[in-house]
């Protein structure tokens, strides 16, 4: 059973038993099963210690924002909000995101889809009014 942990980089935690994604959840980000699982391959490819992967916005693209996702090595930033995934096989895989980022992605889920002409993550965010047609970039 995969489980999830919410952390700040200071000592005090939150715990919960991870749940089927909801793009309701306004408590933060979520991360999909399958995307834990492309995660921590990604991760094992890389070979670096203390690898996590951070997601975030940045201002740009055709609509406005764009989705940010990249390795991060080393300790999270002081301000970071840190989600740790433990994988079916006991893997631990840690997302990072900056405090500014998760103002736009509260309630979105990251989530891994495979199709037959691509593969990649993809966010389903609530707050989303409009996105381009590349799905990389959107409006709130």
């Amino acid at each position: 059973m995969m489980t999830s942990e919410v952390t700040s980089p200071k000592p005090e935690s939150a715990t919960s038993e991870s749940k089927p994604p909801s793009s309701t959840s306004k408590a933060g980000i979520e991360v999909s099963p399958k995307a834990v699982e492309a995660i921590k391959k990604q991760i094992q490819k890389r070979g670096t210690a203390e690898t996590a992967l951070r997601v975030g916005i940045k201002g740009g693209g055709c609509s406005g924002f764009s989705y940010v996702i990249q390795f991060h090595d080393g300790p999270p930033h002081a301000k970071d909000r840190v989600y740790d995934y433990v994988a079916e096989d006991g893997t631990k895989v840690r997302v990072l995101c900056d405090p500014k980022s998760l103002i736009y992605l509260s309630g979105a889920v990251l989530d891994w889809e495979q199709t037959l002409m691509a593969q990649g993550f993809k966010w389903r965010n609530p707050q989303e009014k409009s996105n381009c047609g590349c799905g990389h970039s959107f409006t709130v």
